[in-house]
């Protein structure tokens, strides 16, 4: 296998692209806690600990769910599956990922660096969550939902009540979206005896649950609109990113054919527009 072999794999296995749901999150806990530009240095390492630290818990979930995997038709192709790579090399790349995380932990702060061996075991918990709670979706949320207090524990050193406000936003966001995505996976968790909650409430059960988090997600986030030190862009941003999700769920609604679609382009490009608005908000004062 030659270099360019092993990127992809590894790029497979973990799934880059996704960090597009938290990084920009990360992001505006920043902005908004420097109340504007916050530095080159703080932006190289809050993108190298946010692209550890997702890389750790993608890497550590893939690694403890080759037995359920394997079987599932809709996963069975993974690198962590199919062989292209190994346990050996899934547990090295777990470590080192892990160990980049709480490092550049160290040279952000004293509170990032207390906060890191917590946070990663959080973000890992989720893969052993399903094996005994359908709340497991609740539990990635809060694994991604630690992401804005992140931001502002590299700016602050401290974590203000505004930034809660926005984590929880996200924590509902991403639990609403993944019940959608579980969807795929409703009928094989249901014979193997893993716990989601598709396989417990059904179809319908589960668009309803996935709405009432996104309205829970919009609530929180326009409290964070209210209460953080934003201006009048940030709530545009908010009201925005309240139509991105009643599309998702109406799409999803239509047919589960549409969930990939809905998954990835309105949860993609959802966070990126906060940001951007966000940003107008500190650009225009």
């Amino acid at each position: 296998m030659n270099i360019k072999e092993a990127l992809h794999n590894f790029n497979e296995l973990v799934m880059f692209k996704h960090t597009v749901f938290s990084l920009p999150f990360i992001m505006i806990a920043m902005v908004v806690s420097a109340q504007g530009w916050f530095g080159f240095s703080l932006l190289f390492l809050g993108l190298v600990a946010a692209t550890s630290a997702r890389s750790f818990a993608m890497a550590f979930n893939r690694f403890v769910d080759r037995d359920v995997d394997k079987d599932n038709p809709r996963t069975a192709n993974r690198p962590s599956v199919d062989g292209r790579v190994s346990p050996k090399q899934q547990l090295l790349f777990i470590i080192v990922s892990a160990s980049i995380f709480i490092v550049v932990s160290y040279f952000i702060n004293d509170l990032a660096f207390t906060l890191s061996l917590p946070f990663l075991i959080i973000l890992g918990a989720y893969s052993l969550f399903k094996r005994f709670s359908y709340l497991a979706h609740l539990f990635l949320g809060l694994a991604l939902g630690l992401a804005p207090i992140a931001g502002a524990i590299a700016v602050l050193g401290e974590v203000p009540l505004w930034t809660f406000l926005l984590s929880i936003g996200v924590m509902f966001w991403v639990a609403g979206f993944d019940l959608l995505y579980a969807l795929q996976d409703m009928e094989y968790d249901k014979r193997v005896g893993l716990h989601s909650i598709p396989a417990r409430f059904g179809l319908e059960g589960t668009l309803k649950i996935s709405r009432s988090f996104h309205f829970i997600t919009v609530c929180f986030w326009f409290a964070f609109a209210v209460i953080a030190p934003v201006g009048n862009m940030t709530i545009i941003a908010v009201a925005l990113a309240s139509a991105t999700l009643f599309w998702e769920q109406y799409v999803v609604s239509r047919g589960l054919e549409n969930i990939n679609q809905a998954f990835f382009t309105a949860n993609g490009y959802l966070g990126i527009v906060f940001l951007i608005f966000v940003i107008l908000d500190f650009v225009w004062m």
